[in-house]
């Protein structure tokens, strides 16, 4: 786990993220953007391994996660509003270029930075989410709302959350970031995806129960609206 690092709140686009860091303030800036239902905590290995090897280590939680602020419109979740909180971080720390690596949302992220300000990144690893370029003539929540009235990310708003709630957190947790599989969580008729993922008998070597816990005690205290909001938002890119 992620030991010894540095942790603050940093104002940027007008609202504060909670930031991670770790290694020497002078070495390369290296910028890992989490995904969805994550926090920085998922990038505290690679915190470690990365700062041990001279690299300036940033890991902020993203907008409308755990101790970041949340915006309470959806409207404030477009990937341009995203894109300006990871400016005003490099602009903070003084950097004119930074390496960034994304996982999911971190990723579109990560993308859209590369796409709008190129004269920022120094190199970009994406993981989990490939380029998904605007259709010219089809909406995202059209595309995902083709899939039928299953898929959470087509939802009407509060009905995730609702969902959810009937479940404590760490089964919440457990369901998600274990899962193995690999379609778009589309839930059978008159079901919640909640309900359909199964719960893991077991927990893989990647993770620990302390671990989990760790993901529990912040959605707990945080929600999931901030972070259900990036998908509410996606046809405003």
């Amino acid at each position: 786990m992620a030991r010894e690092v540095r942790e603050q709140r940093i104002k940027t686009n007008g609202i504060w993220l909670n930031v991670v860091e770790k290694g020497d303030n002078g070495g390369p800036l290296v910028l890992l953007l989490h995904g969805f239902p994550e926090t920085w905590f998922s990038w505290r290995h690679q915190i470690d391994f990365l700062s041990s090897h001279g690299y300036h280590v940033v890991a902020p939680d993203l907008r409308g996660y755990a101790d970041s602020d949340s915006p309470p419109s959806h409207e404030s979740y477009t990937v341009s509003h995203l894109v300006a909180d990871v400016i005003g971080l490099l602009d903070h720390y003084g950097t004119a270029q930074a390496f960034v690596s994304g996982h999911d949302w971190g990723a579109t992220i990560g993308w859209s930075l590369c796409l709008f300000r190129p004269d920022r990144v120094k190199g970009f690893i994406s993981l989990s989410a490939p380029y998904f370029p605007r259709h010219p003539n089809l909406k995202p929540l059209e595309f995902f709302k083709s899939f039928g009235d299953g898929l959470y990310i087509s939802q009407k708003p509060g009905r995730v959350e609702a969902a959810f709630a009937k479940h404590d957190i760490l089964t919440v947790m457990r369901k998600f970031l274990l899962t193995t599989r690999t379609d778009y969580l589309v839930a059978p008729p008159d079901t919640e995806i909640i309900d359909d993922l199964e719960m893991p008998s077991t927990i893989p070597d990647w993770i620990t129960d302390d671990e989990l816990q760790v993901y529990a005690y912040k959605f707990q205290r945080s929600g999931f609206t901030g972070p259900l909001n990036y998908y509410r938002a996606m046809d405003l890119n």
